[in-house]
């Protein structure tokens, strides 16, 4: 709880664009470890510290987790913080790589979601890495504050390993996709159809 108030709580930065601080004051932070704590033997709880490894030790550098699953549409959300001295170096989309792994090859879980402020440079960074695609822009679709932003959200599927070298989408390389300022379009044809001797 105190690491999480120290790094993550006093530390505008860390909810500039989100606006979600459950580490605003220490019993805050020590109240959200208690919940964390009492949640692990849900098994639709999926919370976790991210450690980095200096030397022989670890110190504390962040957060991550999934919430929202929804298990009629096989979706589910993650989210992530890494503390401010550490941004950089790559942690964020190697703990996001490991969740997504982790959710849907282990959990099963089909597809996972994910979303940022346009201005959030790291974080869109990091989804991309770890293998997510852009699906859709909200215009002003978030308000923190007083502030106003558009909405980046992002997929990740099992078919998207299939294209990352190729470096498109799955859904690029199924349908016929249009990229449009508003998101994307996808058409998928599952059927031949024809018509007078031609197919349409």
């Amino acid at each position: 709880a105190a690491l999480l108030y120290h790094y993550l709580g006093t530390d505008e930065k860390m909810y500039e664009f989100s606006g979600w601080n459950p580490y605003a004051t220490p019993e805050m932070a020590e109240s959200s470890v208690r919940g964390f704590i009492d949640s692990y033997e849900n098994p639709s709880f999926h919370g976790w510290a991210i450690e980095l490894k200096e030397n022989s030790s670890f110190i504390f550098a962040g957060t991550v987790g999934a919430y929202d699953y929804d298990p009629d549409a096989g979706t589910i959300e993650v989210g992530l913080s890494v503390r401010r001295d550490l941004w950089g170096r790559g942690i964020a989309g190697e703990s996001l790589r490991a969740v997504i792994h982790y959710l849907t090859r282990v959990e099963k879980i089909p597809c996972v979601r994910a979303w940022c402020a346009a201005p959030n440079t790291g974080s869109k960074k990091a989804m991309e890495k770890a293998g997510m695609y852009q699906t859709s822009v909200e215009k002003a679709g978030l308000r923190v504050g007083g502030a106003v932003y558009d909405k980046f959200n992002y997929e990740y599927t099992g078919k998207n390993d299939g294209e990352k070298a190729a470096g498109k989408s799955a859904s690029d390389a199924a349908d016929l996709t249009f990229r449009m300022e508003g998101g994307t379009f996808n058409y998928r044809v599952g059927a031949i159809i024809i018509h007078k001797g031609k197919i349409l």
